[in-house]
Parts: C-alpha cells; sequence; structure tokens
C-alpha cells in the first residue's frame, strides 16, 4: 500500500510539472513563433486546431535544431525564430512528458487492470 501511495505522489508531482511545462511552453515559445510566423503569412497547422499535438513537434525541431525533410509543420521557420530560452522550454517540456508517459505507463501495468 506504502509503494502505491508513493507511485500515486509521484506521478501527480509529474503531472504536474508537465502542466506547468505545457503551460509556459505554448504561451511563451509557441505564442512567440507562431505571431513571427503570422507576420509572414504563414498560419498554424489547420489539422491541429484545439489538439495541441503541434507542441511536441515544435519541441523536437527546437531540441533537435534541424529540419526534417517532411514534416507538417513549418521546421524552417520555427527553427529562424527559436530563441536560445525557447531550446531551454522545450527540454523541459519534453523531459516532463517523457517522464511523466513512463510512470503511467508503468503504473498501468503494475496496478492497472486486474
Amino acid at each position: 500500500y506504502v509503494n502505491e501511495t508513493w507511485f500515486l505522489l509521484s506521478g501527480g508531482v509529474l503531472f504536474l510539472l508537465w502542466g506547468i511545462a505545457v503551460f509556459c511552453f505554448s504561451r511563451i515559445t509557441v505564442k512567440h513563433i507562431e505571431d513571427n510566423m503570422a507576420k509572414k503569412g504563414e498560419l498554424p497547422p489547420e489539422w491541429d486546431k484545439g489538439i495541441g499535438v503541434r507542441l511536441t513537434m515544435y519541441a523536437m525541431v527546437i531540441v533537435a535544431k534541424k529540419a526534417a525533410k517532411a514534416s507538417p509543420v513549418n521546421d524552417e521557420l520555427i527553427l529562424q525564430y527559436a530563441r536560445k530560452k525557447d531550446w531551454y522550454l522545450a527540454v523541459f517540456f519534453l523531459v516532463s512528458l517523457v517522464f511523466f508517459l513512463a510512470v503511467i505507463s508503468v503504473g498501468y501495468f503494475l496496478y492497472g487492470s486486474e
């Protein structure tokens, strides 16, 4: 019972950290990039209205510092407008996402459907 409590507590803390990362990355980095893209006449991806999948794609492009040959987002413009603090926010976003997904995946297999 103690292990489950610690596991739920760590999952909750990671969920809050991931939520903070999503909020900061979307409000600071993505807003900055998409505002500058709008000045050039580029719009955010039409397929991602309200879903938010582009956040992960933006973060991966910023962290890799490399444009993919084929991408559903405009990698070149993302790299052009990304600042140094955007790289740190992207790393925070991706690391918190990976740790949160890892913890809930392990939790599902340890304590999930019985």
